[in-house]
């Protein structure tokens, strides 16, 4: 289904890239390079479809949002950034974005966006509270992902299940998710289900009325009646007991809950938002979870990708704790690039807590103001090993991928490992082909037996090609 697109970019590169990709795709593509361009383009009723960038030499296309919702309230607008954070992806899902578009992106991604803009409106959503910031920090795909998801579900209402390893940040996503959504303002209630003694998860929970049990001197209100009108966050949900569980499932259903020992019924106005590190549906299956249950809290999933998962985000996490341990008094320190080589490497059993704390003791501990690999090496309390000379490279594979799997612990890794590793032994090579031909890709695609676009798409999914202005 073809139809009329404005494309908004000071880029001339990129829109002709994304013009010529979108007349391939069938439609009629009309350009603009500044902000006064676009009001003039839009002005003239034509464009179906807006695609624009979010820096232009007149105006921030995130700030036009509100604006060009209220004069134009039909049109889908296709938001396009290099600036990849997540206040980014937030504030173009709450400014009435239609789709949020990291660059690089896939030209196909935005040509299926563009297709599904024609023949649906854009939804209208809540404005976005000025000068907010989210200390979730990653220019990643997979953080992109969780970004875009985050985004979209801000504006709901809807129960979430927040899926990642212990130490991946997930509490951190449920408070953005309430902090942006339609309850900000209202109670965000934290519950860490695993360390709640079982005889007393309903209580907790519920609350309990005087003389419910031994020692129940007075009424006292559980965590849904703290959260009313807001959140209530349930982490390490996996943990939960199984009578627990049953109640829980009534309060999802019926949207009322009973204290213990009482037999009032209490209306419960809550957003729940659950979290595990656990696979449910094992746990389903071995008859220790609620497979309705499951289905009741797994409305939207959202995955936080492991530390290991989030290549070339090391780094500016890192940087990230060490300004914020300065910040509560301690010393500051800086990491030179033998440091940040090192972090990356490091498989990151504990993910961002792990980071986090080796920062912080870094901050307090290391003599110089300067980091250096050693000093991490020294901290992370473990070594490199390494890998034998003489060995082939398929052997030299195998045992880095024993140790890539010995990170996992006893756990399995995620699906997709085999696209995953691919890309990973993918960079590398990439990367040292084009250094061996000094960046000719004609030569390197020749050395590497490809088609020179196959290879220049390769270097732009990898992240490898030359960076734009912005």
């Amino acid at each position: 289904m073809g139809g009329r697109v404005l494309v908004v970019d000071d880029d001339g590169a990129i829109r002709t890239v994304v013009r010529e990709a979108l007349r391939r795709a069938g439609h009629e593509v009309e350009t603009a390079a500044s902000a006064a361009d676009l009001r003039r383009a839009l002005r003239g009723g034509r464009a179906q479809v807006l695609v624009t960038d979010v820096v232009l030499p007149d105006g921030n296309g995130l700030d036009l949002l509100p604006r060009l919702r209220a004069e134009h309230p039909t049109l889908p607008i296709i938001v396009m950034s290099a600036q990849n954070t997540f206040t980014t992806a937030l504030r173009a899902a709450e400014g009435g974005a239609f789709e949020y578009l990291p660059k690089p992106f896939d030209l196909a991604e935005l040509a299926r966006a563009v297709s599904d803009a024609l023949v649906r409106r854009a939804d209208d959503a809540p404005p976005m509270p000025a000068g907010e910031d989210m200390a979730i920090i990653g220019r990643s795909p997979p953080m992109q992902e969780l970004f875009r998801t985050v985004a979209r579900l801000v504006a709901t209402d809807l129960t979430a299940l927040v899926l990642g390893e212990s130490g991946t940040g997930k509490e951190l996503v449920a408070r953005a998710i309430h902090d942006f959504g339609p309850r900000r303002g209202r109670p965000f209630v934290a519950v860490n289900v695993a360390a709640i003694p079982r005889e007393l998860i309903e209580s907790e929970l519920f609350g309990h009325e005087r003389g419910a049990f031994t020692g129940a001197a007075a009424r006292t209100a559980g965590r849904f009646e703290q959260a009313e009108g807001g959140t209530l966050f349930l982490d390490e949900i996996g943990d939960m007991p199984a009578e627990a569980q049953t109640r829980l499932l009534r309060v999802l259903q019926s949207g009322e809950f009973s204290p213990v020992g009482s037999a009032r019924a209490v209306r419960a106005d809550v957003r729940v938002i659950a979290a595990t590190h656990q696979d449910l549906p094992r746990l389903i299956e071995e008859g220790l979870f609620r497979q309705d249950l499951y289905y009741r809290l797994n409305v939207v999933p959202v995955r936080v990708p492991p530390l290991r998962e989030r290549g070339g985000d090391v780094g500016e996490l890192a940087r990230h704790f060490l300004d914020r341990a300065t910040a509560d008094g301690l010393p500051r320190k800086e990491l030179d690039a033998g440091a940040v080589a090192r972090l990356e490497r490091h498989a990151w059993p504990g993910n961002v807590r792990e980071l986090e704390n080796l920062m912080r003791r870094l901050a307090a501990l290391a003599r110089d103001p300067v980091v250096t690999a050693a000093v991490v090496e020294g901290q992370l309390g473990v070594t490199e090993e390494p890998v034998q000379t003489d060995a082939t490279l398929a052997e030299q594979l195998e045992q880095q991928l024993a140790r890539h799997f010995a990170g996992y612990g006893a756990a399995l890794p995620p699906d997709g490992l085999y696209d995953r590793l691919l890309a990973e032994f993918e960079r590398p090579l990439l990367r040292l082909t084009l250094a061996a031909v000094r960046g000719n890709q004609v030569r390197a695609a020749r050395l590497l037996g490809i088609n020179r676009n196959t290879l220049r798409k390769k270097l732009t999914d990898l992240g490898l090609a030359p960076s734009p202005r912005r």
